[in-house]
């Protein structure tokens, strides 16, 4: 087997000084000279960027499939095809299916297998994601196909690890129906929490937490707080609605939880808005869109520290392992600290914008006297005693 490079799937990277070197079709796609060893399977990895419709582009893995085609023209063995970046439904039967067979000149299903493999992983835990997968999902041109890659998977992942096959365009709704439905849950869960803001009393972890006991709802991803982000959720989302427009048909659910995400960021704003009228200093810990990832594309955290400095506040930022990614989008809108100490000791208002645990950590002295946006109810209690804190998710008499 052999994989292709990294995989990105939105053209953000480019405005978010991604920590590799540009994406290079010419790079990234094999020639004969490794396609002519005993291979069986080639994972196409590449980029497929969002259009301005948000419908993905398969720009990337045309040419990488065009290569491939033209590497196994010269060879007579038998060899899977298997397309690992997200695509839109109907593009593995369709332009990918032609692309392979007209660069190949054999007979997709016969003498050359192709399968739609995306993978399911997240940023800080893609090894442990790969190797422990809830599912393996396998779209598949014919049966010879699906049964060399789920071998190969079967290499690799524990025994017993459920193994869905189907044909190529309900492997591709798939993926992308699953991120949405997550989306779906994290909205729905700051929803909640915002109505919990607005009731003396309502605390949204202890509905949440009776919501997942539920075995109709499970406990994953329903924690009421900020935003979803990253280079997945959002686009994912998008994505399913543009798909749903393209059919004729409406995909209201997707459009609100996209709707309810959105406001996230101003709904900070606000609440930092009402702790200081007048342009102070807030430092804003977390900037990546999620902990232990240098990744800010969609961050929360970004967005709510430019809209601060937009709005006069002189913003001070804080990270564990993202300060570098952040600095490069925000510029010198904002200031970077070099450590979250730094910036609450620098700070009058703080926010605290994804759940590193190192931010849980901080001594509580260190916010005597300071008003505290608690985003994802992380800090200790004792916070609360000493300083003027705001916990997303909690009514008055709660905080």
């Amino acid at each position: 087997m052999r994989s292709l490079p990294w995989k990105s799937p939105s053209s953000a990277w480019a405005s978010s000084a991604p920590p590799w070197p540009p994406f290079s079709p010419a790079a990234a796609t094999p020639s004969s000279a490794w396609i002519s060893t005993p291979t069986d399977i080639s994972f196409v990895i590449v980029p497929t960027p969002s259009g301005p419709d948000g419908a993905f582009s398969n720009r990337f893995v045309i040419d990488a499939v065009k290569r491939i085609g033209a590497a196994l023209a010269a060879t007579s063995r038998y060899h899977v095809v298997n397309i690992t970046s997200t695509v839109m439904p109907g593009s593995t039967g369709g332009e990918i299916h032609a692309a392979l067979e007209a660069a190949s000149g054999r007979k997709v299903g016969v003498d050359v297998g192709l399968t739609y493999n995306p993978e399911f992983i997240a940023l800080g835990s893609v090894v442990r994601d790969l190797l422990h997968p809830d599912m393996v999902l396998i779209g598949e041109s014919d049966p010879r196909a699906g049964d060399v890659l789920e071998g190969a998977y079967k290499l690799t992942v524990p025994e017993g690890t459920p193994v869905q096959r189907m044909n190529w365009v309900c492997a591709e709704l798939t993926k992308i129906a699953v991120n949405t439905y997550v989306t779906t849950k994290i909205s729905y869960a700051n929803m909640i929490a915002e109505m919990c803001e607005q009731l003396p009393g309502a605390d949204v972890d202890v509905v949440t937490r009776a919501l997942g006991r539920d075995s109709r709802i499970g406990s994953k991803y329903l924690k009421g707080a900020l935003g979803y982000g990253g280079p997945c959720f959002p686009r994912d989302n998008v994505a399913l609605a543009t798909l749903a427009r393209s059919l004729g048909l409406r995909a209201d659910v997707a459009e609100a939880t996209d709707t309810v995400n959105r406001r996230q960021v101003d709904r900070v704003v606000r609440l930092v808005t009402r702790l200081a009228p007048e342009p102070t200093t807030v430092a804003v810990l977390g900037m990546s869109y999620k902990p232990d990832t240098p990744v800010v594309e969609e961050s929360q955290g970004v967005m709510i520290a430019r809209a601060l400095a937009a709005a006069g506040h002189a913003v001070l930022i804080a990270d564990p392992v993202a300060l570098d990614s952040a600095t490069a989008v925000l510029g010198d809108t904002v200031t970077p600290m070099s450590t979250a100490e730094a910036a609450v000791a620098a700070a009058s208002v703080i926010v605290v914008a994804n759940p590193d645990r190192s931010f849980a950590g901080l001594a509580p002295e260190r916010f005597t006297g300071k008003a505290v946006v608690d985003c994802w109810r992380l800090l200790p209690e004792a916070v609360a005693e000493i300083a003027d804190v705001v916990h997303l998710g909690r009514g008055a008499a709660s905080t």
